[in-house]
């Protein structure tokens, strides 16, 4: 689920945080930095959970409908199509995905449920929902595309369910990306026969990622003056307070991964912060930090400094 970028991200913001303060305790910053990425596994469980309540809201609305004292003859005998959507039914039997709701004391839609009655009523407006409830039969295939296409055009661009993140998780904003991303990949690779597992993907590819991510944090703090000290002699003609602190701590884990991380090519380092920057700094800050990164790199490879192991990792 987590990419290497994201990972990148992550760190930023943590040690962006703690310019200006005095904190000496790292390994309360790498619980901290763990705790960030734990909790976009609970914003990834929380959007899939809204699709249960979705589902569950339609059958209510349903079971309403059949109830009334005039209802028609088409509320009687009521299209079950949605709420019998092979995918909609697999996330709601999942019992491996409920307990880890459960586990996680993930509740929101029960306690802020205005906001599945929001998604519901946009859904029932849709030409999407028209065309797809306009017979009674449907295959896999069908259910799949369906839920896909209602995903992304429904719940991840809705406006109040973005803010109401927000202000659940100001850092769930930055990870909602990577977290629709996610969802839509599994929704797209699901077999019929999927496991219930399946919807409960590792939050890092590969151990390597996480150590990735710790040892990113330590290296760059722990080495600030070093790689500071760096940075100061390449911005000679720069005044230290007119560098964007976001652009100096990019800078300063970029140089981490050139001195410290053998296996990155130069190449991705800095392909990598260039689009981290252009997403989170300045308008002109990705050209003044491939330029400070250009220099750094060239007097890497004239002295013979740049520790990378394997061929075309320069």
């Amino acid at each position: 689920m987590l990419n290497r970028r994201h990972i990148r991200v992550k760190v930023m913001q943590i040690i962006y945080a703690l310019k200006g303060n005095e904190n000496d305790d790292l390994k309360k910053d790498e619980r901290f930095l763990l705790h960030s990425i734990d909790n976009m596994y609970n914003l990834y469980l929380l959007i899939l959970s809204l699709l249960i309540e979705v589902q569950s809201q339609a059958e209510a609305y349903l079971i309403k409908s059949q109830q009334k004292h005039l209802a028609t003859a088409q509320e009687k005998n009521p299209n079950n199509k949605f709420i019998n959507n092979a995918v909609l039914i697999h996330l709601k039997n999942n019992t491996l995905l409920l307990q880890e709701l459960e586990k996680r004391k993930i509740n929101n839609w029960k306690l802020d449920n205005e906001y599945i009655e929001i998604v519901f009523k946009a859904l029932l407006k849709s030409e999407l929902y028209k065309d797809y409830m306009s017979n009674t039969t449907a295959s896999f295939q069908e259910d799949k595309t369906f839920v896909i296409i209602f995903f992304k055009n429904i719940i991840a661009p809705n406006e109040k369910l973005y803010d109401y993140l927000e202000d659940k998780n100001i850092t769930w904003l930055d990870d909602l990306p990577v977290v629709n991303t996610t969802i839509v990949k599994l929704f797209r690779k699901m077999k019929q026969n999927a496991t219930e597992h399946y919807f409960l993907p590792q939050l890092f590819k590969d151990k390597d990622d996480k150590d990735f991510a710790i040892e990113l944090l330590q290296q760059t703090v722990l080495n600030n003056d070093a790689f500071s000290e760096v940075i100061a002699d390449k911005t000679t003609n720069w005044d230290k307070d007119r560098i964007a602190n976001i652009d100096f701590v990019l800078l300063q884990m970029a140089i981490c991964e050139f001195q410290k991380f053998s296996s990155i090519p130069i190449k991705v380092t800095i392909n990598e912060y260039l689009e981290i920057a252009k997403e989170y700094s300045t308008p002109k800050s990705s050209i003044f930090i491939n330029g400070i990164l250009d220099k750094v790199v060239k007097e890497y490879e004239a002295k013979g400094k740049l520790n990378k192991a394997g061929r075309g990792l320069l």
